[in-house]
């Protein structure tokens, strides 16, 4: 398989690409981005499960809530749980 002049230039520019990427990543070292860290939940910040009379209260709480016309995006950001488990109940 031959390849035309303007695929050789191609491919070259794609390796000189690459190749800046990879040496511009090890210059950086193991730093974590500042993406990942801020996609990061807090340290010490976990989530808190409900479990019997508190869970029963809760999903009463929810279910007036949403009949009494709140939107379900406000009532799950303001319980932190999910819109499909407001939708569930």
């Amino acid at each position: 398989m031959a390849l035309s002049k303007r695929q050789v230039s191609q491919l070259q520019k794609i390796v000189e690409t690459v190749q800046a990427i990879l040496a511009a990543e090890a210059k950086q070292g193991s730093q974590p981005s500042k993406q990942k860290a801020a996609s990061r939940a807090p340290v010490g910040k976990t989530g808190s499960r409900r479990s019997g009379k508190e869970l029963a209260a809760f999903r009463k709480a929810l279910r007036v809530e949403r009949k009494s016309g709140v939107p379900v995006a406000e009532i799950a950001k303001r319980h932190k749980v999910s819109k499909s488990y407001i939708y569930q109940l």
